[in-house]
């Protein structure tokens, strides 16, 4: 049976949704299943950075398993293609570079997810109206990264966010007022156009002000490759040039200065041995002193019935 077309185009949406919010997420496809596992071949999901899932990529062992090799993929920025199942079901016969996690739930099902992820593209504000701010918007559009051109007079604090690469080109019009707005945000990159005693000039100006200097020492002057005397076209390629560096060694995060949640450390099911999250929702059951929890409620009730045999190990699973 092949996967609900409908639910896969629900995900596909809310992928888009989420792309254009410039959110970063993971995208799971089941590529393969052995029954009677209840993930579907071309069954899709997201994850988020945050762990929420939507869609539908298989039950209760596969879910909590997908979650977090999910945000895993998200934070290394490579995909991964996962195995799921018993070992004994895979043998010698998995290629390099595969990912096999084993889970032991009650059906002997086993699913291959591909988990890719799906990063933001990069958002360039550019603070200014010369004919360099614009080069330089004509040429960040061309490269498929957004990019918005805002007058200096009219540039405030909430023109941007975390994510944002702020690039203010002002030129002596204004770069103060510019610069403290955009460091206000603490976004992902601030650049400013000038020479370098021109900066020392602004930025000495703002830590008279009482701007932090935490926030002024992220600020970036001169911004760009250093080309020389050049014109504004060469200017607005050496700007772009040092952002795709920037971006290729991993040194842009946007989004860095955004506080991740801690995620909960995972722990064993004594049954089965599947990692699982120390949550509620995996049936915690405290035997001795100590809480343990469960992937499903078979391997709970196993566990309730007889506790010493599974924390002993005495008899395998």
């Amino acid at each position: 049976m092949g996967a609900d077309m409908t639910g896969s185009w629900d995900v596909i949406e809310r992928a888009a949704e989420l792309a254009r919010r410039g959110e970063e997420f993971a995208l799971a496809t089941v590529v393969w299943r052995q029954g009677p596992s209840s993930g579907q071949q071309g069954s899709r999901a997201i994850v988020t950075a945050s762990g929420q899932l939507f869609g539908w990529i298989g039950g209760a062992c596969a879910e909590p398993v997908v979650i977090r090799e999910a945000q895993r993929v998200i934070r290394d920025g490579q995909p991964q293609l996962l195995l799921l199942g018993t070992s004994e079901q895979f043998g010698a016969a998995v290629p390099p570079g595969i990912n096999v996690i084993p889970i032991a739930c009650q059906s002997e099902g086993a699913l291959e997810v591909y988990v890719e992820p799906v990063l933001p593209t990069p958002r360039l504000v550019i603070v200014g109206r010369s004919p360099m701010a614009v080069t330089l918007r004509d040429m960040v559009t061309a490269l498929g990264w957004r990019a918005d051109l805002v007058d200096g007079p009219d540039f405030s604090a909430a023109d941007i966010d975390a994510r944002s690469i702020v690039v203010i080109a002002t030129q002596g019009h204004g770069d103060e007022e510019a610069v403290e707005q955009a460091v206000a945000t603490s976004p992902a990159y601030v650049g400013l156009v000038a020479s370098r005693r021109r900066g020392e000039s602004v930025l000495g100006y703002l830590a008279d002000r009482g701007v932090p200097q935490n926030l002024l020492d992220r600020v970036r002057v001169p911004i760009g490759m250093d080309l020389g005397h050049t014109t504004h076209r060469e200017i607005s390629v050496a700007i772009l040039a040092e952002l795709v560096r920037l971006r290729a060694s991993g040194a842009l995060v946007t989004g860095a200065a955004q506080p991740q949640a801690a995620q909960p450390e995972s722990v064993i099911d004594p049954v089965c041995s599947m990692a699982v999250t120390p949550q509620a929702s995996n049936r915690p059951f405290e035997h001795a002193g100590v809480t343990y929890y469960f992937c499903g409620a078979g391997c709970r009730s196993a566990f309730e019935k007889d506790p010493a045999t599974f924390v002993t190990g005495t008899v395998p699973c």
